[in-house]
């Protein structure tokens, strides 16, 4: 019984991941990938032809944008719990 429940527990957890990064059926506007692409390049990723460091410099310009969300939010959270007091 202990083997069942320990080999669900761990197939919950392994496809958890994969469940957050499911993507919507809904098709992505023009406008949205320019929006998408313009605050790539406002964190510092700069499209170049012939990227060797393609990948590496595309995903830490993803990274800074996800910190910068990850901080608004945290900002607005504590905003929000001040304002309630």
């Amino acid at each position: 019984m202990k083997q069942i429940f320990l080999t669900a527990a761990l197939a919950v957890l392994a496809s958890s991941p994969i469940a957050s990064f499911a993507q919507t059926d809904a098709p992505v506007t023009r406008a949205q990938v320019r929006a998408e692409l313009a605050d790539l390049e406002r964190a510092g990723y700069k499209p170049i032809p012939d990227d060797v460091e393609y990948p590496v410099r595309l995903q830490k310009a993803e990274a800074r944008l996800q910190a910068e969300k990850t901080t608004s939010q945290r900002q607005a959270a504590i905003q929000s719990g001040t304002q309630q007091h």
